[in-house]
């Protein structure tokens, strides 16, 4: 008998422009006696406006997270054993930013209740334990990180997130508003995120009609926003918003596949962002997704973007070999892309002459 996925969603939803102003109220039945709220924030909002916003009480505390880079298992671990020092137990997590700070939070909420370390946890399903109460608040659309059941974390050995029942949102807050100064290069990749996410899943073995509803609706506020709108303006924002959304949602009872598959590899190694290395790694992918590669390079050229090109030149064999192994053990997502057999069909060789296109 089929078995169907029984997947755990955010808890809580609000959606509109200055829903950030209801976050007071919606935290306050969250409190603990004595045990602070942790607002997790990313570093782009050191002196901006936005940190005279956030409902500070008691003892809660504003932690910087540095999203330079991805983030490691090391820095999960570093920020969890620090709070745990300082204040023994917290109330919750509030994530605010991109995906790298919305992953964090959703890591260092499950690694106060669970032992170890995060590197344990990469994989599917190996949390035992709930999170403390944690929200997230994206302040970059796309990723899709506000709704999925994963965090992506680079651990000593791979790049893989947590994923489990355990490690979505109990609360989401989506202003729009929030994302009016992202950077334009920033916005652009972390929005090619999402419409990757929907060419991958729309075009997997994975595929229902599930999945399809949100993936197809996503798509089609991706085409809007990067191929029929000249400038970007406040409806540029909350449409992204709401396709990151759908996007993420379409994944969560599919797959994404082969850009995100070598992505991975790209990360691990060389530190590459996720939404960047999404795009230098669509750029060559004519043979997987002809369609979606002309429309992804459609966009690329009306917004006047350039893609990076030539950054796996003058690596070695054992350099290759990594990537590679990280690239091969995202089996979910080569199955999604090229079916059961799919070693058969993307082998070690064909993967290495991938990389070094890119």
């Amino acid at each position: 008998m089929a078995q169907f996925r029984n997947f755990k969603m955010v808890s809580y939803v609000v959606y509109g422009r200055g829903s950030f102003n209801q976050l007071d109220e919606i935290l306050s039945p969250n409190r603990k006696a004595g045990a602070p709220m942790i607002f997790l924030i990313d570093h782009f909002f050191i002196n901006k406006p936005l940190l005279n916003r956030i409902p500070l009480r008691g003892n809660d505390k504003i932690i910087f997270a540095d999203v330079t880079h991805e983030p490691k298992t090391s820095y999960v671990d570093a920020l969890a054993t620090q709070l745990k020092n300082e204040f023994g137990t917290i109330s919750g997590v509030i994530g605010i930013g991109g995906g790298s700070a919305m992953d964090l939070a959703k890591a260092v909420s499950l690694m106060m209740n669970n032992p170890g370390s995060s590197a344990d946890y990469q994989g599917w399903d190996l949390v035992k334990n709930a999170g403390v109460y944690k929200a997230g608040i994206p302040t970059l659309s796309g990723t899709g990180a506000e709704v999925s059941r994963t965090t992506v974390l680079t651990g000593p050995l791979k790049k893989l997130g947590m994923n489990s029942d355990f490690t979505p949102f109990d609360q989401i807050v989506l202003d729009p508003e929030l994302c009016a100064n992202a950077p334009a290069n920033q916005r652009f990749y972390t929005g090619m995120d999402c419409y990757i996410h929907c060419i991958e899943s729309l075009q997997g073995t994975y595929l229902n009609e599930f999945s399809k509803s949100y993936g197809e609706k996503a798509l089609e506020l991706c085409q809007e926003i990067f191929l029929k709108k000249e400038t970007w303006d406040e409806e540029c924002d909350d449409k992204l918003m709401m396709a990151s959304y759908a996007g993420g949602m379409s994944i969560a009872y599919s797959q994404v596949g082969v850009a995100h598959a070598v992505s991975y590899g790209l990360s691990y190694l060389l530190g590459i962002r996720h939404g960047i290395g999404n795009c230098i790694v669509m750029n060559h992918l004519e043979e997987y997704y002809p369609e979606g590669v002309a429309e992804f390079k459609r966009m690329v050229q009306q917004g006047n973007f350039e893609i990076p090109a030539g950054i796996c030149k003058g690596l070695n064999d054992e350099q290759f070999e990594a990537m590679i192994n990280v690239s091969m053990g995202m089996k979910p997502l080569w199955e999604n892309a090229l079916g059961k057999d799919w070693e058969k069909i993307m082998t070690r060789e064909k993967l290495r002459a991938l990389y070094e296109k890119l």
